[in-house]
């Protein structure tokens, strides 16, 4: 069962919490220097929903907004990660 949680977790369950705790910090530093809230994300998101919706596929014009904002979260985290496993 052990072997099975460190298997999905990537490591040990301590270890786990701490990574994500560190990279919960510096992703709420980064939205904070952004000024990014949660919500505004989330409310991005329905936005665009309603838009498409409403105004048919020509809401795919914001597409490369909704990209470089995913992105911004996204690269950080990726080349976070990556240096955590690099020591392996």
């Amino acid at each position: 069962m052990s072997d099975a949680v460190n298997k999905f977790l990537g490591d040990s369950p301590g270890r786990t919490l701490v990574k994500l705790i560190v990279v919960s910090l510096i992703v709420g530093f980064v939205m904070r220097v952004f000024g990014w809230q949660a919500w505004d994300l989330i409310a991005g998101i329905r936005r665009f929903v309603l838009e498409l919706w409403h105004s048919g596929f020509a809401a795919l014009g914001h597409f490369g907004d909704y990209l470089l904002l995913g992105a911004s979260i996204v690269v950080p985290l990726f080349v976070i990660l990556r240096v955590f496993n690099f020591r392996r």
